[in-house]
Formats: structure tokens, sequence, C-alpha cells
């Protein structure tokens, strides 16, 4: 096995070069334009929230192929010494327009759209797939849940089952921005600046010969901020144990934090709890519940009142279980001038650049509309495009990182209507197409037929 340094410009798919080659030697070196979308949703899905653009910056304003690359594209004897050296001086150099991360977008509404090169514009729709795709699927889980949660707080722990160290990272990233309280995930934490928090494992009260000595153990160690896991054996007796330990404490004038449900039916555990908690005085100590969380299953505990203080969420959320994969997609739109799009059936695509235009009323999103770039707006609306590189330099980054596009967020999705954000069979938000674009769309069919 060959171990190549890792490389972000490398992660093209093969297509993308012989189809690159064949555009050199053919002359095909006008201005293409390509956008970045989503086709239809997944089930129970009314919204997607869009992250991913930093990423995508970042990869662009970088691009170029290393020597390694080069190594290794030339030792598949697919391309010609021509193609090779152009390889060794492409760079991106166009533009790009893009929606900002944590903005709610609908299907079929461009994500980002770039401006290059036909051939520059190519390659990279891997790499921008890749990023975008993620990390928009994640943030979406990551709303539904701290929707779901109606104010509790959240914490992230999803590294282990994450499918891949990267992949553990940008969740933990896009808990933040969804307003998650922490991560375990240190590694993010430091990456991201964000919170870190964390409890124990029952592996630490199973390697004690009693569950109160390992309790005793542990708050020993972290008297200011200890929660204990009481469900490795019996729950109600960790429970038991629990408060056994919570009055030590205090007669040493220290305080447990918080207990952790980790199995079992969690509503009616915590219902158990939090009587003999407070039975005992412990009416501030809190309760954490856990264990293959997800929106659904935090809703209905919601639903039923369990007296849950917050939630801890990990495999479906860092694998957005139910809903793994989105319909990404990154499809010609222009190329030197002419606009184009694709009329295969299920998979049609609109031409040309485009814009989308918000409309609110009464604090309210009340539709979009998908036009073309530099049409005028239509009255009351709100462009969502912005130019954020040009000449191959980010000139408009994600502005404010984390914190800004977490407000942004919040704030719209308080403004979509409770329907779109129903976690079941979801109201459609209405999204229509621009008199102009429409009139262009029929133009292109009409000439292709």
């Amino acid at each position: 096995m060959t171990d190549l340094p890792y490389s972000r410009t490398l992660q093209v798919d093969l297509y993308q070069l012989t189809m690159s080659q064949a555009y050199l030697h053919a002359g095909m070196t006008g201005q293409a334009t390509f956008s970045l979308s989503f086709r239809g949703y997944p089930k129970d899905r009314g919204f997607y929230a869009s992250a991913g653009q930093e990423t995508a910056l970042e990869i662009l304003q970088g691009f170029r192929f290393t020597e390694a690359d080069l190594d290794y594209i030339e030792s598949t004897a697919l391309f010609d010494q021509d193609f090779l050296a152009f390889l060794e001086d492409v760079r991106f150099t166009g533009s790009v327009r893009a929606v900002s991360e944590g903005t709610v977008i609908f299907a079929d509404e461009p994500v980002l759209e770039i401006t290059a090169p036909l051939i520059e514009a190519q390659l990279v729709e891997t790499a921008l797939l890749n990023a975008v795709t993620f990390q928009t699927a994640a943030l979406t889980k990551a709303a539904r849940i701290k929707h779901a949660a109606n104010g509790a707080p959240v914490v992230e722990f999803g590294a282990r089952r994450a499918q891949g160290q990267e992949a553990a990272d940008i969740a933990s990233r896009c808990s933040a921005i969804a307003g998650f309280a922490a991560t375990s995930n240190l590694h993010a934490a430091s990456r991201y600046g964000l919170t870190v928090a964390g409890t124990m494992a029952h592996s630490f009260v199973q390697s004690f010969n009693d569950e109160l000595a390992a309790f005793r153990a542990y708050v020993a160690e972290f008297p200011d901020s200890a929660t204990l896991l009481v469900d490795t054996y019996d729950t109600g007796m960790g429970i038991a144990n629990a408060i056994t330990v919570a009055g030590e404490m205090a007669e040493r004038g220290e305080k447990l934090q918080a207990i952790r449900l980790d199995s079992g039916n969690l509503a009616d555990l915590a219902e158990e709890a939090r009587s003999s908690l407070d039975a005992a005085g412990l009416n501030d100590l809190k309760i954490i519940a856990t264990g293959g969380l997800d929106e659904h299953s935090i809703s209905e505990l919601v639903e039923a009142r369990a007296p849950i203080d917050s939630f801890g969420v990990g495999t479906r959320f860092v694998v957005s279980a139910d809903a793994p994969y989105l319909d990404s997609v990154y499809k010609l739109a222009a190329y030197d001038g002419r606009p184009t799009n694709k009329l295969s059936p299920g998979k049609m695509t609109l031409p040309g650049a485009k814009q989308v235009f918000r409309t609110s009323a009464n604090g309210q999103f009340t539709g979009d509309v998908i036009g073309i770039a530099g049409e005028t707006a239509p009255a009351g609306t709100e462009p969502l495009l912005e130019k954020v590189m040009e000449n191959g330099v980010i000139v408009c980054g994600q502005k404010g990182g984390i914190p800004e596009a977490r407000e942004r967020l919040r704030t719209q999705l308080s403004m979509l209507p409770d329907g779109v954000t129903a976690l079941r069979n979801p109201e459609r938000y209405p999204v229509t197409i621009s008199p102009d674009l429409e009139r262009l769309r029929r133009e292109i069919s009409d000439s292709a037929g």
C-alpha cells in the first residue's frame, strides 16, 4: 500500500481528471458555473441547516496538486505529459457565492455557486460535495435534536461511533452551531474552542468491588463536578448509593452535581430518581439522560414531562442515523456564457447562475423564490447568496465562525412555520421559481427538444 500524505486536492473522482484532460485538449477553457444543492428531502425532514461552506472555501483557496499527488496520477498511466504539466500549475482562480453557515435552506436551492475556468470548477466537485453534504446532514440532525429538547441542555459525545476522526470533529462543531451545551470530544474542543463535558463509564464502576466504593473514589477526585452513572447493576440501588455519597459530600461542604440514566425506561426511572432525590433533600441535583437518544426519543420524554434536566446524544446524532446521506448534487449551470441544465426525468436542474430570495412577514418566513443571479429582487425579499471568494481568494469568509452561525440558525429556525420544523411528516415550505428563471428553463428545454 502506498502511504500518500493527506491531500484535499487529490480528493477527486477519476472521471473529473479524465474529463479535464479531454477539456484541455478540446480547448474548453471558458468560464463555467456550477451549483451545489440538495434534491428532495430525507424522510421526516422539512428543512436543511447548511454547513461546510467554511471548509469549502479553505479547500478552494489552498487548491494545488503536490508532487506526491502528481506522481500518483502519473502512475495510473492514464494521462499524458501535457495534462500533468497543466495540473502542476493549476490553482483555483474563480469566484464563489454562498449562503452563510447556519442558514436554513430548502430543496433545489443553491448552497453555493462557483464560477471558474471549466477544469478548475470540475476538479473540485468531490471535495466540495464531501465538505458540504456531511456537515449539512450533521447540523440538520443537531438542529432537530436541539429543537426536540425544548430548552434543556444537550451534550454531544458521538466521537467513538463517528465514521472517522474528521467526521467526529466536524459533528462536534456542528453540534455547537446547533446550540448544544458541550462535547466530550477534546480534540474537537481544542480545535474549535468548544466547551467540554463528561461523566464516567460503566467500566469505572465495574472496576471496583462495589458501586458505592466506585462512587466514593470518583467524587474524591472531582468534588466540584462529579456526575454518577447509576445503572451499571440495578438503577434503584444506584440512585440510593448516589444519595448516600451526596450526603457524605454535603458533610464535607461539597456538592454532587448530577446522576446519569443510560438504560431502561428513562421516563419511569427519571420519575423514580427525582422522587428519591427530592425526598433526600437533593432537589437541585440534576438528572441526565443518555443511551441511544435522538430527536424522536427526546421529544417523547419531553412530552411525557419526564423530570430530566439534560440529554446526552451520541451514535444516532453523529451518523445522522435516520438520514445518513443527503442527495446532494453539483451540476453545471452555465458554460462560456451559455446557460445549461439537466433534463433527465426526476433529476432536472435549474440553468444559469442563481439567487435565492426569501420573504418574511410578522417575524416569520413565508416563502422563497429561486431566481436568476442579478435579476431584480422581488419586492420584500432578501437575497441569501453573497460573494465569498474572488479570484481564488476569500473576500468574505464565514463571519463570526461558530457564534454567528449559531445565532443565525437559532433566529432562522424561530422564524420557520411550526409545521416545517415538525419532527414527523413536516409541512413543505413554499419555494417557487421566478418568472425570469422559469422562462429561461423553458427556452432551454424547447431548444433541447
